[in-house]
């Protein structure tokens, strides 16, 4: 097919030798499959910002940080040079969750890195090398359903405890390979620290996953991962090998409503009083100061 102007470049520094062909287009970029060398891999085209329907963008912007100061100022009047350094910010945030997530053991394409707007990965394959399906294209037991499911979890669960949140996973963003799923599409990835909106977006993710299996598996309906997820990374409990049980202990304890009531009265009374004696003791003082003149 006709090499995208965009991978020319690309050709030319000798990082690929051909596009074989387009595999697909999505609301942020057009994805090639290409030859380097022996390997069939991925290229990731990112669309120009004008071009992408991606929606609130700057909900899963907060938290990033420009390490340079100029292009920090430059993001902030968004001049030219400040939209093309936030275009690059957006592009780098994938291909730096990715090596992250791959480092912790999350099931991810393997990247390699991103030029010029366009990002080389593996290509995600079944053993006999056809391109692995998205997991919406996917039936399965109400077993297998549970298994991936369970795999899907612990992986964001990974995920989080390096610190990063997909903040937009569904079974559009999942392949499923012949070892389970992958999880792929992490441009819009947030930190989980330092972004407003994480468990917002954590819960999300966790249920759009869950309510897709729950198709072959209701039972998957009542797990509570989200909360249980959060609540462990708050405490600083989360780790790569947390055991995830879906559950969650519900307080049961009845909160004595009448003697927090009474502890906050008892409070305002002592200020009235506090209040009370201050104005007394003030009104005696113009006393005394009338009667020395």
């Amino acid at each position: 097919m006709k090499t995208p102007k965009r991978i020319l470049p690309l050709i030319e520094d000798g990082l690929v030798d051909e596009v074989l062909s387009q595999l697909m287009s999505g609301k942020e970029a057009t994805v090639y499959t290409v030859r380097c060398g022996d390997e069939i891999r991925c290229a990731k085209v990112y669309k120009e910002a004008s071009k992408r329907s991606f929606k609130k963008a700057v909900q899963y912007q907060e938290g990033r940080k420009v390490r340079n100061s100029r292009r920090a100022r430059a993001i902030e009047k968004g001049s030219k040079f400040g939209r093309k350094q936030q275009e690059e910010t957006w592009q780098n945030a994938e291909v730096d969750a990715l090596f992250r997530l791959a480092d912790a053991g999350v099931r991810v394409p393997q990247p390699y890195g991103c030029f010029d707007g366009v990002l080389l990965m593996d290509l995600i394959t079944d053993d006999e090398g056809n391109v692995a399906p998205r997991l919406n294209d996917v039936s399965m037991s109400a077993e297998q359903a549970r298994e991936d499911h369970a795999e899907v979890m612990q992986d964001v669960a990974r995920m989080l405890s390096v610190g990063i949140v997909h903040g937009d996973l569904s079974e559009f963003n999942v392949l499923v390979d012949d070892y389970g799923p992958v999880i792929i599409d992490l441009p819009q990835a947030v930190d989980a620290a330092a972004n407003n909106n994480a468990e917002a977006m954590l819960t999300r993710d966790i249920d759009n996953m869950t309510d897709y299996y729950a198709q072959f598996a209701p039972d998957l309906a009542d797990t509570q991962y989200a909360k249980e997820i959060w609540a462990l990374y708050e405490e600083g409990l989360l780790e790569g090998d947390t055991v995830l049980t879906g559950q969650v202990e519900e307080d049961d304890h009845i909160a004595d409503v009448d003697s927090v009531m009474a502890e906050i009265k008892a409070i305002l009374a002592d200020e009235q009083e506090r209040k009370e004696r201050l104005n007394s003791e003030v009104i005696d003082l113009a006393d005394n100061s009338e009667f020395d003149k």
